[in-house]
């Protein structure tokens, strides 16, 4: 063989060593194996199989023959529509009667000049193909790949070497067969590479997964929260890498950032499985571990009791006077629809709202001020300390102190992601799922970041969580909002330079709004929206930031 020719395909295979260690698409990277291997010895033709999870076939993955134009199983190819290559006899021995089982069984490669004078090979297959096609299959050249564990992973199989000058068809030779080795050798290794970091990349996601699920049984409110947060991000992500208008026109995601929006996402609120249960999921003001309503109830029955004993000595006292009878009974009717009217109030105050205001606050205080006897005789305020300023929580179910616990749910979010060491693709998962709470005027927890100090998917992250706990259906305090109230509130934070103002815009114009709802949210939630009427509120300006 010339040297200058041996020279020229041993630089095409140290080209495609490096092609193939630089190759992160699998399909890719076995179309490149199978091409380069039939480059380096001049086969018409090839197959790539790999072998099965049960260790028992071999699995048709690329099939390319340059004489007859078949091109199967590669990108945007059609798919291989052939059985896998069996191992094993139906006696459990190996079988050795085809060449590529032969070449995993026994982990030899096998060189054979002419399949139709070969003997000890069953090749009835190829010949009734070489019959349909009227193709001639005649040298072959098949070659087990083996990881660095050396377990065989997969086979090379190449047909009819070609002579470059003639066209004939000839023998593989040592030369190609060696080659051919080195090639195999070095792709086993790419694909190997390939798997583990994919395997490694589930491993993953199954722990994020189990992270959710732990917040899902501690939680499910939360727990459905995290999961369809990635889906509304994605969705987001995806209308923003294809906006072309306004300032944010040149911000493009690569693949790589995708999969860390996605990965973010799902783990944006992790800290939450540090969070006391009964704070998650508190429905009511009186809640903590129960209901406390129940308390407060069971005293209004002890003073109904008082006021039936009031009543029934008032009865006594009267003698059979009719009036003073009258009187007693006006009284006790009085005393108990007071009584009545109170406990509803309280009720009502007890289910939270947007808004409770300074009357209801002291109207609570006032009812506070009576007093109950136990079954010990010992007197008490009907309503405790830590009642009443439950009950006069202004806005919703929770009170300062349990509202800096939700908050910090954020910071061990951030703690716990931090101190992950993600690989050098994810190593903004911290920033982009610790940001979701802070605000552009630097007015949100738990650093008070601007939007300066926050990337482009941490300010689309804080509008995908909002836009999502509005919109639950699951929330245990609230009601599920359509979405012209979600998008309106919204557009006041926008207002008020809590939510990035461009993002927002995407948000709306883009109708990811709409195409999450048509996913996620119930048919009585999905409304006209008039887009043009949220986007031109009037709102604060902010400085713009163009790159991600």
């Amino acid at each position: 063989m010339n040297p200058s020719d041996i020279l020229s395909r041993i630089e095409k295979l140290n080209s495609l060593g490096i092609s193939l260690s630089a190759e992160k698409d699998k399909h890719k990277l076995l179309k490149k194996i199978l091409e380069g291997v039939q480059t380096i010895t001049h086969a018409d033709g090839g197959t790539l199989y790999l072998l099965d999870d049960d260790k028992k076939h071999l699995r048709f993955e690329i099939l390319q023959n340059h004489s007859l134009g078949i091109y199967l199983g590669g990108p945007g190819q059609p798919a291989i529509d052939l059985d896998p290559v069996p191992l094993l006899l139906p006696t459990g021995k190996s079988d050795t009667s085809t060449v590529a089982a032969y070449a995993v069984n026994t982990g030899t490669t096998v060189n054979i000049a002419d399949a139709y004078e070969s003997q000890g090979f069953d090749f009835s297959g190829t010949k009734e193909y070489d019959r349909v096609t009227g193709y001639h299959s005649k040298s072959f050249l098949t070659i087990p790949m083996r990881n660095h564990e050396s377990d065989v992973i997969g086979v090379l199989q190449l047909i009819n070497s070609t002579d470059k000058s003639t066209g004939e068809v000839v023998p593989f030779t040592s030369e190609d067969q060696r080659l051919a080795e080195s090639l195999a050798s070095q792709a086993a290794v790419a694909l190997t590479t390939h798997i583990l970091i994919s395997d490694l990349q589930n491993l993953l996601e199954k722990f994020i997964g189990v992270i959710a699920d732990a917040i899902d049984e501690k939680s499910p409110y939360t727990g459905a929260h995290c999961r369809r947060i990635p889906e509304i991000a994605m969705l987001f992500a995806q209308a923003i890498h294809e906006n072309e208008d306004g300032p944010l026109a040149e911000v493009r995601f690569s693949d790589e950032q995708l999969y860390e929006i996605k990965i973010a996402a799902l783990m944006h609120d992790c800290g939450k499985i540090t969070t006391p249960v009964h704070v998650i999921e508190k429905s009511t003001k009186l809640e903590t571990i129960f209901d406390r309503q129940q308390l407060v109830d069971a005293r209004y029955e002890i003073l109904r009791r008082d006021a039936k004993i009031d009543h029934l000595q008032a009865q006594l006292a009267a003698e059979g006077d009719k009036k003073s009878l009258n009187k007693a009974e006006k009284t006790y009717q009085q005393k108990l629809k007071q009584l009545e009217d109170e406990q509803n109030f309280i009720h009502k105050c007890n289910q939270g709202a947007e808004f409770m205001d300074t009357a209801s606050q002291n109207r609570i205080k006032d009812i506070s001020n009576l007093s109950f006897t136990d079954y010990l005789g010992q007197v008490h305020q009907l309503l405790n300390d830590d009642e009443i300023s439950n009950l006069c929580i202004t806005k919703g179910t929770l009170s300062e102190d349990e509202r800096a616990i939700i908050n910090s749910h954020i910071s061990s979010t951030i703690r716990m992601l931090e101190t992950l060491p993600f690989p050098k693709h994810l190593k903004n998962v911290p920033e982009i799922a610790g940001g979701h709470h802070e605000h552009m005027d630097g007015s949100g927890y738990p650093r008070g970041l601007t939007r300066d100090q926050l990337s482009v998917q941490a300010r689309m992250m804080g509008i995908t969580d909002i836009f999502e706990a509005l919109t639950s259906a699951d929330r245990p305090y609230k009601p599920p909002m359509g979405l012209k109230q979600a998008l309106t509130i919204l557009a006041k934070m926008r207002d008020d330079n809590h939510i990035d103002h461009e993002l927002f815009e995407i948000f709306v114009r883009q109708k990811v709004y709409l195409k999450y709802a048509k996913i996620a949210l119930k048919p009585e939630q999905i409304e006209d929206v008039n887009e043009e009427e949220l986007l031109n509120i009037k709102r604060q300006k902010a400085k713009p930031k163009k790159s991600a």
